[in-house]
């Protein structure tokens, strides 16, 4: 082989090994990011669980929160501020004993986490509310940026239809 071609040869090589490299320093760090996020949710889910927290203690000041579908809070939220309070208090307001979620399955690719769950609580008229949810949920520094909720809007539009506590 020509001195020429060896050095072509070793070249690619290196290439190879040095792309090779990059890749899994990626990929451990992708995963390792995935692992985080997920730890993060379950936490926040935990909490809200007990009682203690929730995962709206993670959203960012300009998260972009989406209810999709047709229920009555379907569309997106540009801020923190517009879902909290165009949607949480309000939904809260109308309940007696707050939700508590049961996580069926959590899920994590790179910087999303999608959590399917069911939550249930009484509302204000004595009537057991219960709903099935998935949330995708985009993080950056373990805050949620983004969001995509899916949940049955039968059952969140007759909360819904309920008078509004006073504050």
């Amino acid at each position: 082989m020509s001195r020429r071609k060896t050095s072509v040869a070793t070249l690619r090589g290196t290439a190879v090994a040095v792309a090779v490299s990059a890749a899994t320093a990626f990929a451990g760090t992708a995963i390792a990011d995935e692992t985080a996020n997920k730890a993060t949710i379950q936490t926040a889910f935990d909490a809200w669980a007990s009682g203690t927290g929730s995962p709206y203690d993670l959203l960012a000041d300009n998260v972009e929160w989406t209810i999709t579908g047709n229920s009555a809070a379907s569309r997106t939220y540009r801020s923190r501020d517009a879902f909290i309070n165009e949607v949480i208090k309000p939904f809260n307001s109308r309940m007696s004993v707050g939700l508590k979620p049961t996580i069926r399955d959590i899920y994590a690719d790179r910087d999303t986490v999608i959590v399917f769950f069911d939550a249930a609580g009484t509302a204000k008229d004595g009537q057991r509310y219960k709903n099935t949810y998935a949330w995708f949920l985009d993080l950056d520094g373990g805050r949620i940026v983004k969001a995509s909720a899916f949940f049955d809007s039968i059952a969140f539009n007759k909360l819904w239809e309920l008078p509004v506590a006073a504050e």
